[in-house]
C-alpha cells in the first residue's frame, strides 16, 4: 500500500513552500500598515525572511510604477500563480497523489 504523504513529497513540497510563502506575502502585505519598515518585531522578521526573496523578483519582474508597498501583493498573486502551473504539471506528470486508486488495484 502506498503512503498518501511520503510516495508524493516531490508534489507535497513545492505546493507547500509556495502557498507559504505566498501566505506569508498577504501577511507582510497586511502587516506593513501597522509595523515600520526596520522594526525589531519578530513576526515582522519572519514575515521578511520567508518573503524578502519574492518580493525582491516581484520589483524586478513588475513595472517601475508599481510601488513598493504593493510588491508583497504582487509576489503572492505570482507565487499563487506559480502554484497553479506547477500542480497541473506535477499532476500530469503522475507526481500528485490520486484520490481514487488506480483501475485494477484492488
Amino acid at each position: 500500500m502506498q503512503s498518501f504523504i511520503t510516495d508524493h513529497l516531490a508534489f507535497w513540497i513545492p505546493m507547500y513552500v509556495l502557498a507559504l510563502t505566498a501566505w506569508a506575502c498577504i501577511g507582510r502585505f497586511l502587516m506593513q500598515v501597522f509595523v515600520p519598515e526596520e522594526s525589531p518585531n519578530y513576526i515582522w522578521r519572519g514575515f521578511r525572511m520567508l518573503t524578502d526573496w519574492a518580493v525582491w523578483c516581484a520589483r524586478r519582474l513588475v513595472p517601475s510604477y508599481v510601488g513598493p508597498r504593493l510588491l508583497p501583493l504582487v509576489a503572492a498573486c505570482w507565487l499563487f500563480g506559480i502554484r497553479l502551473v506547477a500542480g497541473i504539471i506535477l499532476i500530469g506528470a503522475g507526481l500528485a497523489p490520486r484520490l481514487v486508486p488506480p483501475p485494477g488495484a484492488g
